[in-house]
């Protein structure tokens, strides 16, 4: 089987709650079957991504996490409410300064292959991951060292303690495939793991639908509450909406757009805040465009956003205007911060000319078919149009966009990113080697600041992480219009839970309806 090039949609993700310690939940086997889910037949869920790879060393947060959960067990699992609850890990511990991490695993857990899962397995997956070129290879940059103590303890050595490090090891990072599949060297479209279910290659076709049947020897058997589970990637948001009305799929992420026509239909509606959408400005060195070094010319163009108008026109209203990248639900959210940046293109105008660019300038970024709405980019093009900024529209295909952007083609571009932690927020926009931040900017006041919130007292990190926020907010290293609610609906014989700051629930949290 041939896997297409993943379709980048706003990426998503990582929870809220962040433990110290853990240990064994539910019953005395570690499972939460309680006996009262209904079980059995087909769950088909339409995404709006496409899998590029299954090698576990690629994953990636948020949307493409629903391809590996069937097949991956992960060393920590998050309940819908962000909870850290164990997985292959049964118990973990830190040591006083936060530098030592130590897994204690289950020592039942066989993958499909026939292998057992051990620590040298464990190992052998968190160091491919930290060293490979997977998307998310940076959040393990803190780690020093991973050595497996003995069969079933793995102690994990940090440079610097990572508040998000758990975190970290029940998303992507902390998929465990066989360390034999990964030897044969087909893991990427072979996955071999030792999740609750596993690809039917069979009844799979790349691009189009990804099916996984039940693994009959799975540790777990309260995870398999389906017999079979069914991915179609659907990359228009009309196409997903005719799917979800005709039946094709049970649950679908659907837009401000096409939210009335699935609730007339009697869908059951799920609609929660997890993302801020806007402009990133990658180029604040002005390596590409001179003019987004001066601080005056970010500022402008945040003022040269007329973000209720966009919100109405776009999403429906259904959303919270903003002009900081920090949620409500995080140390760093300041509400005054909201209004920092009215729609105010008089003052765009001004602040221009005072950066010496009062006949503007012109910046380009990507756009893809399908998944932009067309009202989004014209309102951007106009109201920057409308202070004298010129933006050329640079189509790309779903599977470059993002891609082109963390690789540097873009100074800008619009995107929508999860409100995560300062830490995790810190490490995805900001740091010089934040995933989104291909430039590499840097700033030795925030470098102080971040490093307070990753070493600091709780206190400390608190007031750091406010600090950063209205930093990087007066500073306009972002243009933030707003927090959209997502959108997600299931049919009348599905229910689900949403997940905690990430866009689509996890896998875990389907069942049938009684």
């Amino acid at each position: 089987m041939k896997l297409r090039p993943r379709v980048a949609l706003a990426a998503i993700v990582t929870t809220a709650a962040l433990v110290l310690t853990g240990c064994s939940a539910g019953g005395s086997d570690g499972s939460t079957n309680t006996g009262k889910t209904a079980t059995g037949g087909t769950l088909t869920i339409g995404t709006l991504v496409d899998v590029k790879s299954f090698d576990p060393a690629q994953s990636h947060i948020g949307h493409y996490l629903q391809f590996d959960q069937p097949v991956y067990d992960s060393l920590l699992r998050r309940k819908p409410d962000g909870t850290l609850i164990p997985m292959l890990a049964k118990k973990w511990s830190y040591n006083a300064d936060k530098t030592v991490l130590t897994l204690n695993l289950r020592d039942d857990v066989t993958f499909t292959d026939g292998t057992k899962l051990d620590a040298d397995a464990v190992k052998v997956n968190l160091d491919r991951f930290r060293t490979g070129n997977g998307p998310d290879a940076s959040t393990l940059a803190q780690i020093e060292s991973v050595d497996a103590k003995d069969a079933t303890t793995v102690v994990i050595t940090l440079k610097a303690p990572d508040p998000a490090l758990l975190d970290y090891l029940g998303n992507a990072d902390g998929f465990i495939a066989s360390p034999k599949a990964i030897d044969g060297g087909k893991i990427d479209t072979a996955p071999v793991g030792s999740g609750p279910y596993t690809l039917d290659a069979s009844a799979t076709v790349a691009g189009s639908t990804y099916t996984f049947v039940k693994n009959p020897k799975y540790w777990d058997p309260s995870l398999q509450v389906y017999d079979k589970i069914v991915l179609k990637p659907i990359l228009d948001t009309t196409a997903m909406l005719n799917a979800l009305l005709s039946g094709q799929v049970n649950a679908a992420l659907l837009t401000a757009k096409t939210e009335a026509q699935a609730k007339s239909g009697g869908f059951t509606e799920y609609r929660y805040p997890t993302d801020w959408q806007g402009l990133l400005i990658f180029d604040r060195d002005g390596k590409m465009v001179p003019a987004l070094a001066n601080v005056k010319v970010r500022q402008a163009i945040n003022y040269a956003i007329d973000k209720k108008t966009l919100l109405k026109q776009v999403g429906q209203g259904l959303g919270t205007v903003t002009n900081q990248v920090f949620g409500p639900t995080t140390a760093a959210y300041d509400k005054s911060l909201d209004n920092s940046y009215p729609y105010d293109p008089a003052k765009a105008k001004k602040l221009l000319a005072e950066a010496g660019y009062s006949d503007g300038f012109s910046v380009s970024m990507p756009t893809v078919s399908g998944f932009f709405d067309p009202a989004l980019t014209a309102g951007i093009g106009q109201n920057l149009a409308d202070v004298g900024i010129t933006v050329n529209w640079v189509n790309v295909a779903g599977a470059d966009f993002i891609s082109g952007m963390v690789q540097g083609k873009f100074a800008m571009s619009w995107f929508s990113l999860f409100q995560g932690s300062p830490w995790v927020a810190a490490n995805q926009i900001i740091t010089p080697n934040a995933t989104y931040n291909p430039f590499h900017t840097t700033d030795p006041k925030v470098e102080s600041m971040v490093d307070t919130i990753q070493k600091g007292s709780e206190a400390d990190q608190a007031k750091a992480a406010k600090q950063l926020n209205d930093y990087v907010t007066a500073q306009a290293w972002f243009a933030p219009f707003y927090r959209p609610d997502q959108i997600f609906f299931t049919d009348k014989n599905t229910t689900t839970t949403p997940q905690a700051q990430q866009a689509i629930p996890s896998i875990y949290s389907y069942a049938p309806k009684k």
